[in-house]
């Protein structure tokens, strides 16, 4: 049986200022090991999203700036995003794609960029601090471990139906308080880790592709694509 899936990187021509598109590119491989075709196009200002026509959403980072407008246009996505997550699509969202996805940030100016509320967090500023270095976080459902980069100035609180992406062992994560990093809400990945996450973390891109096949091929004997051996790395 043939597979593929369909990926949308929404505002992948904004949103994509520490090298998001390297994320697109190892799911790409990955899925190219799984058998599986993947194609991806960018979704931007002034197109919808079509939440019947993607299997996988990969939303990047960027400056307050593309932020700002991208707050704006997101709204006539809202409707459609949020029936996508809860219809268990897959989703990575960086950096200021995970603040989007919550009800509001807090931008470093003090203004206030709504997102779409179609997870439960939100996003306060800290005041002449930001956090930046590596981070190193586990799992605690899996026992994986999956390293990064951070470099925000946003605190983020998790929500009802939010668990953590995983509990920080080294670094700040989401607000340096509560040592969370990142969230998981139904097949949602969000995390504050900088550039391809998933270039460092394999394990993150098998379990979005395998959540999408599932997903998509309910029927499907998915044994070869489930045992394929992923690093933690490339």
């Amino acid at each position: 049986m043939t597979y593929s899936l369909n990926v949308c990187h929404l505002y992948g021509d904004l949103m994509n200022t520490y090298g998001d598109l390297g994320n697109i590119l190892v799911l790409k491989y990955l899925a190219n090991k799984m058998g599986v075709d993947l194609t991806s196009e960018v979704v931007s200002l002034d197109q919808p999203f079509d939440p019947d026509k993607y299997d996988i959403v990969v939303f990047g980072g960027g400056q307050d700036f593309e932020q700002s407008i991208i707050s704006k246009d997101i709204q006539t996505k809202k409707q459609a995003l949020t029936d996508f997550i809860e219809d268990n699509g897959s989703v990575v969202a960086i950096c200021g794609g995970y603040q989007l996805l919550g009800h509001y940030y807090i931008g470093a100016n003090g203004e206030k960029l709504m997102g779409i509320g179609a997870l439960d967090h939100y996003t306060d500023k800290q005041k002449d601090h930001r956090f930046i270095g590596n981070v190193v976080i586990e799992n605690e459902e899996t026992g994986e471990k999956y390293h990064g980069f951070e470099n925000h100035q946003g605190i983020t609180f998790l929500g009802r139906g939010e668990r953590p992406l995983g509990k920080v062992l080294e670094g700040h994560g989401n607000n340096g308080q509560d040592k969370t990093e990142g969230a998981i809400y139904k097949n949602v990945y969000c995390t504050y880790f900088h550039g391809p996450i998933l270039a460092r973390n394999n394990d993150i891109a098998k379990h979005v592709l395998m959540n999408a096949l599932k997903r998509k091929y309910p029927d499907a004997d998915l044994t070869a694509q489930e045992n394929l051996k992923v690093g933690a790395t490339f």
